[in-house]
């Protein structure tokens, strides 16, 4: 599905609040409950949202992401943001890697007029997008492709980027969780995203207000661990103080 522009409000309230009443939204939304009822359904029915009684929350799992297409849905105006924030602090002629996700691939049309660029990536759609910037070198990590959203995982996907060290390595991730770890779904792709940390200069983390508090099961790094946290949002208590006491610099993304 398409969501109009209501239903996409719908579900940013949803997202900036972890659950909400159908009366809320109703009232935010300035629509009449049967509305709201409606709207929720067709969400709740495209795995967008968790029906509960009385009202709606996010969808959430320890062990299993939302299906690529609905995470390209969700917040989309929000990684966009990020998406520009993090090209504005991208120099030009440097070195990058980009892993898997939609806030990576989203960062990757924004790089569309850098120059200079060599960027390594285990992410196929990020490599078909930059690969259209002639003036920036693409180098495709090899491995097993995943076929739900063209991520490269595996032990040869490991060993490649073994071989290289960047300027920056541009991290997305699924859920920050309270106690300052980053976290994922898949273990295969997780142990590609701690190769990209450990052969990066500076970490930098593109992570949407709709991941703190998200549970995941598979821990990538501490917050310790990176240089930059780029979101759409301020962060709910404890990350501020996470943050600070990590020395992790915080990027806002403003609209």
């Amino acid at each position: 599905m398409n969501p109009n522009p209501r239903q996409m409000t719908l579900l940013s309230v949803v997202q900036a609040q972890g659950s909400v009443t159908v009366e809320v939204l109703a009232d935010k939304l300035g629509v009449t409950l049967q509305t709201v009822r409606r709207d929720v359904q067709r969400l709740a029915d495209e795995g967008l949202l968790t029906r509960f009684h009385g009202g709606v929350r996010v969808p959430s799992s320890t062990v299993e992401n939302i299906a690529y297409r609905q995470r390209e849905i969700l917040n989309a105006v929000g990684k966009a943001r990020i998406a520009k924030a993090v090209a504005a602090a991208v120099p030009n002629g440097c070195s990058l890697i980009l892993n898997i996700g939609t806030t990576t691939e989203a960062i990757a049309r924004e790089l569309l007029q850098h120059t200079g660029l060599r960027v390594i990536t285990n992410n196929l759609n990020v490599a078909a997008t930059l690969s259209a910037n002639p003036n920036a070198e693409v180098i495709v990590v090899g491995g097993v492709v995943r076929g739900r959203d063209q991520g490269i995982v595996g032990e040869a996907a490991v060993d490649f980027i073994r071989q290289f060290k960047v300027d920056i390595g541009l991290i997305g991730i699924s859920a920050i969780e309270a106690d300052g770890s980053l976290r994922d779904f898949d273990y295969r792709e997780v142990k590609v995203s701690q190769t990209i940390i450990s052969h990066a200069r500076e970490v930098w983390v593109a992570a949407d207000s709709s991941k703190f508090k998200r549970p995941a099961m598979v821990e990538v790094a501490q917050l310790s661990q990176i240089d930059r946290l780029f979101s759409d949002a301020l962060p709910p208590e404890p990350f501020m103080d996470l943050l600070d006491e990590a020395q992790v610099r915080f990027e806002l993304a403003a609209p």
